[in-house]
């Protein structure tokens, strides 16, 4: 009967310091009681990693195709905060790509030289040079409910970009890191041009069987052979026009002249 009582009375008294937050088991985790949830010392950045097989499974998927959500051009931490902590991944080797020149096709246009126009509805995207030619190249554009169209200025070009999938991705898929490197295993490829202060850009991938689909989340991707082409020839500054359909006079010159006016060559990287 003795032991009893006193075990009642631990438990009573242990109740009310497990309530706020006091841990007895010594670990990192947070503890929820009657009077709210309290936080307890952060857990380190390597308790983000994938852990179970599902986990692993749902972030090799997102990692092969969908790749366009990224964090890169949130505002940079300030130098005066302590850096924190981060779950990376290795994105592979960076080999040198040499990059693949598309066939010139007939462009009847005002657009000026220079400029590159995206059809979303045709999933290609035209690198312009004169008033009547543009180099055509084939894209994967956005899902349904992520298409946009609008016009955006070439901010930067980044040669094996890193990867940052934003936070509310990560949520969705656990096993995802907070930063990739650049490499054969990122999704963002070989090259990415990004398109003003936006999310968006346009990039290589590391699934060239989604190129021509509309699988992306707003970005634009490219074989890494072509991304590497128009990489050297798109200037930063250069206007990008994103449309639903090109309009009815360079669809008619391109159905007049379907074949490409040269045929394909290799390009050095």
């Amino acid at each position: 009967m003795r032991r009893v009582l006193m075990a009642v009375i631990f438990l009573g008294a242990g109740t009310p310091a497990m309530s706020q937050g006091f841990n007895p088991f010594g670990d990192n985790h947070t503890m929820t009681g009657a009077y709210g949830t309290k936080k307890s010392r952060p857990i380190s950045a390597s308790a983000t990693a994938p852990k179970t097989k599902q986990q692993r499974a749902a972030a090799a998927a997102v990692l092969q195709d969908n790749d366009d959500e990224d964090a890169s051009t949130t505002p940079q931490r300030s130098l005066t905060q302590a850096p924190a902590q981060q779950y990376s991944s290795d994105g592979g080797p960076q080999p040198s790509i040499s990059g693949t020149t598309p066939g010139l096709v007939a462009f009847i246009s005002s657009y000026g030289a220079g400029n590159v126009v995206i059809d979303s509805g045709g999933r290609s995207l035209y690198y312009v040079v004169s008033a009547t030619q543009a180099y055509k190249y084939p894209v994967a554009v956005g899902r349904e409910g992520f298409a946009w169209t609008g016009v955006e200025r070439v901010s930067r070009k980044a040669q094996w970009p890193d990867w940052r999938p934003p936070a509310e991705m990560r949520q969705r898929t656990p096993g995802l890191p907070e930063v990739m490197t650049g490499g054969l295993r990122n999704p963002l490829g070989a090259r990415a041009i990004y398109l003003g202060s936006s999310l968006y850009r346009i990039h290589g991938t590391n699934n060239a069987n989604s190129v021509g689909s509309a699988s992306s989340s707003g970005c634009f991707r490219m074989a890494n052979s072509h991304v590497v082409d128009l990489y050297n020839r798109v200037s930063t500054g250069a206007t990008v026009h994103v449309v639903g359909r090109l309009p009815a006079s360079i669809s008619r010159s391109l159905a007049e002249n379907e074949e490409p006016t040269t045929a394909p060559k290799k390009r050095k990287s």
